[in-house]
């Protein structure tokens, strides 16, 4: 059996792709090896250096995330100019009277700024959704409560997945970690997942909002497969690998 060609010369890109890695769950030593193309003994001499310095801790058989959570501010404004056109796209798909459901995210913050004067009702466990939106009166908004995430701003646990089976939506704007060949959507947070699968079930329509990027990301937990996926809406066209999920889902992309 021959063995993948690597995808990195340069261990320090190779690094720093193997600590977003570990940082989006994938943590075992034999997954980073296949998924960089590269030797087992070259992935734990790379491990070694990034625990040296600090940015991870070392497990048997792999690593874990030696930081916090990275607070939402800093992530959101990542590829901030992708995420607008993403964000803008999907806005342009929503009919007044309508009433779209928002998932967290930093992508999906962006398709709620394209909204505002639209005359909707937005249900969101998002706080920096809401404060987005609550200056403006012409969108009904809905918080289904729970327990605040302060890091990321998101609501969860029982009261919000109560609250979310007790709703329908025309339209959710999903959004994710990373997405796999398969179309498959992962999330990294185990706590959130929940929250999106009852916002899946709440909605006639489901819309993943997905940079990129997220097409060679790792997440821990699977959140739903392709089947409940309508269309994406991303920045650029993805992998030729998702080619086959996407056109057996007969799932729409749109590329913003």
């Amino acid at each position: 059996m021959s063995t993948p060609s690597p995808r990195h010369t340069i261990p320090a890109q190779r690094q720093q792709d193997i600590l977003r890695a570990v940082r989006s769950g994938s943590t075992h030593v034999s997954d980073l090896a296949a998924s960089f193309g590269v030797s087992e003994m070259t992935v734990r001499r790379d491990l070694r250096a990034l625990a040296r310095a600090g940015r991870l801790e070392r497990v048997r058989g792999g690593a874990v995330n030696a930081t916090s959570e990275r607070p939402f501010d800093e992530i959101v404004v990542e590829r901030l100019e992708a995420k607008d056109r993403i964000g803008a796209a999907a806005a342009a798909m929503v009919q007044d009277g309508q009433t779209v459901m928002i998932d967290i995210g930093t992508t999906t913050l962006q398709a709620a700024r394209h909204l505002h004067g639209r005359k909707i009702t937005v249900v969101t466990t998002s706080l920096a959704v809401y404060e987005e939106l609550v200056p403006d009166p012409d969108i009904e908004l809905i918080l289904p409560g729970g327990l605040v995430r302060r890091n990321y701003r998101s609501l969860v646990g029982i009261l919000a997945e109560s609250s979310l089976r007790q709703l329908k939506a025309d339209l959710l704007f999903l959004g994710t970690s990373a997405v796999d060949p398969e179309i498959g959507v992962w999330d990294s947070t185990m706590v959130e997942v929940p929250i999106k699968r009852a916002m899946i079930e709440a909605a006639e329509s489901v819309t993943l909002l997905a940079d990129a990027e997220k097409f060679a990301m790792a997440g821990l937990v699977r959140v739903c497969e392709a089947d409940v996926i309508d269309r994406i809406v991303t920045d650029a066209p993805p992998p030729e690998a998702c080619g086959p999920a996407i056109a057996e889902g007969g799932i729409d992309v749109i590329v913003g």
